[in-house]
């Protein structure tokens, strides 16, 4: 709000008729002029929020005054010249002017007039013409308008100001924090598992139903002086149940319950899992009587000074923390720890003493009533055929662990889904095994020689496996590519059967290398393939593997009963760095020479079994060719019918 230079011309005059005195028009003025300078300091604080201010403000006020002008500066001094004026009320605020005529009725408005900053003429001209001049400064809104307006640019400015700081504090505060325990904490345990959800691995739930009595009723175990043990280490391949065991064990136990993965306490800075370990334990002494649960314990407990850093890293410090946590100088009184692993060999013997883990509870792939218990479990939530046989498929699924199982279940009501279904008949089953097993179904082959002769590849592996006394059954041949493989022949192991004979692994060899002796037998030599619908190579790979193990681990050779090499080998445990052989290079030559010896002796029973059956093979690759797949009962009834003497009569009655 500034004063404007007629003003001061005006201030020189004495008013017109008596009507306005000069000492009030000085007065009025005087007192506007206070309401700027008192707020001259706070514009000079923020320069640049006023020029955005003024540019904001300041246009739109001008061009809503052009657009309120009525009549030209021009035509208001003709008008005065004239003597047609017969009051004018001045507004210094806006400085413009309301005019009005002589004979203009009250109730019309007053014209206005956008004055300039040097009004001296127009002064001179009404005092001439004695026309009746008053000065009536409105209120000038715009100053409190540019001072909200600075004001809610100034609290923006604070607002960004104030984001900033708390993102340093809360970067500070995450570093304050780096070292603090990352596991989930739930006062009471509400899983919503219990052992009754977990089947097939009932040892392990009778040897840990014991830790979830201690923690609902410790006075059974402490009246009779006994200990119950600090830690459980739950050792399985991947899939068995570990997990889930440790939620049913927090579950049933209903106290509060610590889960943390072994990899969350591994950080890059020196120091910072140990104090992870730290925290971890403060508060579950705290929350005593309480369960720890560390899944892949591995990550952080494998063993020290190995490997090529070897020495004092950050691992080592969190596992030693750790050791000391669990079984140190300060005892921790009513907390339990569980941890799991499928990598025992590699943990550190110093955590499995007893004091730390106290037992190793073995969970191992689920025997046929534990596949059936854990196929009763996750069928609850499925719609299933009555017709569909729970123990079929028990029985079918010999080596699934419970993660396939469920899985198995899954893909069938999935299936089932897609074929718009009610519920889950053995169809969706038999494929839902088939895709668990051998992966996702492929195109078919179309009929062409290539198509003929994986069919003989095949079936030259299914006929010797069965025609071979110490062999697995056959479960399946197929000719639908599935994953990786363009055609499969698999075999269902004895469920009783978990230890391998010489004779069941030469079976083995062997039943592989049926499918190459077909292909000689029945197309020559020169048509021989790398491995038939196989990835090239593959079977090979495990045929000489196998051979191998024979000689060096298993002492099946004529090398004798020794252990040549090591299953282990990791780099991590100081192996591999120095591929030192432990034998001589003359133990080397006949290593090699007993593996070659192996493998000719079983090609050679194969290509005499395809021989001996030259004409079974014929008519069951054009049974294959046609239905695409047989499934190992129906290969055994085939097999049964086109017998060689049958085969005889055959020939003679043609």
């Amino acid at each position: 709000m500034k004063k404007s230079s007629w003003s001061k011309t005006w201030m020189g005059h004495e008013s017109v008729n008596g009507v306005v005195k000069q000492q009030t028009a000085q007065k009025g003025f005087k007192e506007r002029d206070k309401q700027p300078s008192a707020r001259a300091n706070f514009w000079r604080l923020a320069a640049s929020l006023l020029i955005f201010q003024g540019v904001a403000l300041a246009t739109p006020v001008q061009a809503q005054q052009k657009e309120q002008e009525s009549l030209s500066y021009g035509q208001l001094l003709q008008k005065v010249e004239a003597g047609e004026v017969k009051e004018v009320e001045i507004d210094p605020a806006t400085e413009t002017a309301k005019v009005k005529l002589k004979g203009q009725p009250d109730t019309e408005p007053a014209s206005k007039v956008l004055l300039l900053n040097d009004n001296s003429e127009l002064i001179e001209k009404l005092r001439d013409k004695q026309v009746l001049v008053d000065v009536k400064p409105t209120a000038d809104n715009s100053a409190a308008l540019g001072l909200v307006a600075n004001l809610f640019l100034l609290l923006l400015l604070l607002a960004g100001l104030t984001m900033i700081l708390r993102r340093s504090s809360s970067g500070s505060g995450q570093a304050m924090n780096f070292g603090k325990s990352r596991a989930r904490f739930q006062m009471e345990a509400k899983t919503g598992i219990l052992f009754d959800d977990v089947a097939g691995i009932e040892e392990a739930k009778e040897e840990l139903q014991e830790v979830v009595t201690f923690l609902k009723q410790p006075e059974r175990f402490t009246a009779v002086g006994a200990r119950i043990p600090k830690g459980v280490l739950l050792v399985g391949p991947p899939g068995t149940g570990k997990t889930l065991l440790a939620k049913a064990i927090a579950g049933e136990a209903g106290v509060p319950f610590f889960s943390i993965s072994g990899s969350e306490f591994v950080e890059m800075f020196v120091g910072v899992g140990a104090s992870r370990v730290r925290d971890l334990f403060k508060k579950a002494k705290e929350n005593a009587p309480c369960l720890i649960f560390i899944d892949e314990i591995d990550a952080v407990g494998r063993q020290r000074g190995a490997g090529i850093g070897g020495g004092n890293d950050e691992r080592e410090q969190t596992l030693n923390q750790l050791l000391t946590e669990m079984d140190g100088f300060e005892g921790n009184t009513g907390i339990i720890i569980i941890a799991a692993t499928n990598r025992p060999d590699v943990l550190d013997s110093a955590l499995l003493r007893p004091g730390r883990f106290d037992r190793q509870v073995m969970v191992d792939f689920p025997d046929l009533k534990g596949r059936l218990g854990i196929l009763d479990v996750h069928a609850r939530n499925k719609k299933i055929d009555p017709e569909v046989s729970l123990e079929a498929i028990a029985k079918r699924t010999p080596g699934f662990t419970g993660a396939d199982l469920a899985n198995l279940l899954n893909e069938a009501a999935i299936l089932t889904a897609r074929r718009h279904k009610e519920a889950i008949t053995m169809l969706e089953i038999n494929d839902s095994i088939d895709r668990v097993v051998a992966g996702m179904e492929g195109t078919p082959l179309i009929d062409s020689k290539v198509k003929r002769l994986i069919a003989y590849h095949e079936i030259g592996q299914a006929l010797v496996g069965t025609l071979l006394k110490n062999h697995d059954p056959v479960g399946k041949v197929s000719l639908i590519p599935r994953g990786r493989f363009r055609s499969l022949t698999w075999f269902t192991p004895d469920e009783e059967n978990f230890l391998l004979s010489r004779s069941q692994l030469l079976a083995q060899i062997t039943g592989v290398l049926g499918g190459r002796a077909a292909e000689e037998v029945v197309f020559g030599e020169a048509e021989i393939t790398a491995g038939g619908g196989k990835p090239e190579g593959w079977e090979l790979e495990r045929v000489t593997a196998k051979a191998r193990q024979m000689v060096t681990l298993y002492g099946m050779s004529d090398l004798g009963p020794l252990s040549l090499e090591s299953q282990g080998g990791e780099v991590f445990l100081g192996g591999g760095l120095t591929s030192r052989s432990e034998y001589s290079e003359n133990i080397a030559a006949a290593i090699d020479s007993q593996v070659r010896s192996i493998i000719i002796h079983c090609y050679e029973e194969a290509r005499q079994i395809i021989q001996e059956n030259r004409l079974v093979i014929d008519r069951l690759v054009e049974i294959l060719i046609e239905q695409e797949a047989i499934d190992g009962e129906q290969f055994r009834q085939l097999l049964a019918e086109y017998s060689p003497l049958q085969e005889e009569k055959l020939v003679v009655s043609n």
